[in-house]
């Protein structure tokens, strides 16, 4: 993996963790609030800003797809 990916990587799981906390009352509430966030989760936090978050919420989904 090149030092760029690892880059990429490590941005999409610092917006996740952020979005997961900025967030977590109007989309994410029915998970643990000390949830650990992975790039296993990533999808997760991605469906419930889509469905859940608003514009905003659209537009940092947006941000975290590959």
């Amino acid at each position: 993996m090149s030092e760029s990916e690892q880059l990429d990587r490590a941005r999409r799981l610092e917006l996740a963790r952020k979005a997961f906390k900025e967030f977590f009352a109007q989309c994410f509430w029915s998970w643990n609030e000390n949830a650990e966030i992975t790039e296993e989760t990533i999808p997760l936090i991605i469906e419930g800003l889509r469905h859940h978050g608003g514009h905003r919420g659209y537009q940092i989904a947006a941000e975290l797809c590959p």
